[in-house]
């Protein structure tokens, strides 16, 4: 797999908040979009290809790195403190993450085509982003959603008592677990060292995910205003949870179709990028003569 390609970082003003973005390439806007405990780092081994043929835009979500809830707390200040800190940020919210890429992606492209990805929490930003501005959105990637859909039960998601834990446990623990509860058993003893600074970075961003827990997404809304090729990307190890969702946007998505990445969880796209990235790619590229 190639370095990682230089880029150049900026920082935008959107919705009210800072938006950390690192860029690359020229050509059509492709904006990365990334999900918990993460920021534009985690998309380190997809910039150098994904430039190559696009203007592509990593930013890091509003409260995350390098001005992550919690980093700008006391030294010293108590567990309980924090936790009311980071509980009364108000940028790290789905609502503000969605109106983040809406006004950056309708700023930087102009009314130009414009193309996203999102991965976990990411897909979901991604969806009702492109769902706010449909004739905008040339085409869309889901990877490994996990939003639950409106007409389905409400159920408290997994890393809801593990963030209950941020201050009280060691980070690492809590972190880990999270981790652990997403791509499966022992990943974060395996991590490597630059992923773990990543989501150490973060922590406290996993806390603030509890105000929007019961978020959902209405399918019916989906199929009514999305009709851009969109390709829904799994893992093949991912936890059964992700497949779930997959499947039943196939169900609202005629136009929808699924790649499974080989020898990976969650964590696809890093875990196998080549074949994440070229299958991405493949699909972007499609009709395009690329």
């Amino acid at each position: 797999m190639q370095s990682p390609t230089p880029f150049h970082e900026y920082v935008a003003t959107v919705a009210g908040t800072r938006l950390h973005c690192a860029e690359a390439g020229n050509g059509e806007l492709l904006v990365l979009i990334h999900g918990s405990l993460c920021d534009y780092r985690y998309w380190r081994w997809q910039m150098p290809q994904f430039s190559t043929h696009f203007h592509v835009v990593a930013p890091s979500l509003p409260g995350c790195w390098p001005e992550a809830l919690g980093s700008a707390a006391p030294d010293g200040v108590s567990g309980e403190a924090k936790r009311k800190i980071v509980l009364e940020d108000s940028r790290y919210s789905l609502e503000r993450h969605i109106q983040s890429i809406v006004e950056f992606c309708q700023h930087t492209a102009a009314g130009r085509p414009v193309h996203l990805l999102g991965h976990s929490r990411g897909a979901q930003v991604a969806l009702e982003a492109a769902m706010a501005m449909p004739t905008q959105v040339k085409r869309l990637i889901l990877a490994d959603p996990g939003f639950p859909f409106s007409h389905e039960p409400a159920v408290e998601p997994v890393h809801v008592a593990i963030a209950r834990q941020l201050g009280l446990a060691p980070t690492d623990e809590v972190i880990g677990r999270f981790v652990d509860a997403v791509n499966g058993p022992d990943t974060w003893r395996r991590t490597v060292s630059w992923f773990k600074d990543m989501v150490r970075d973060n922590a406290w961003t996993l806390l603030a995910q509890v105000n929007d827990i019961y978020r959902a997404v209405d399918a019916g809304a989906i199929g009514r205003l999305l009709h851009c090729p969109v390709l829904l990307v799994g893992g093949e190890h991912s936890p059964p949870r992700y497949g779930s969702r997959i499947e039943a946007l196939l169900h609202s998505l005629p136009q929808a179709r699924r790649v499974v990445v080989p020898r990976a969880a969650h964590g696809m796209n890093l875990a196998n990028a080549r074949y994440f990235n070229d299958a991405v790619l493949q699909f972007l590229l499609q009709d395009e003569g690329g």
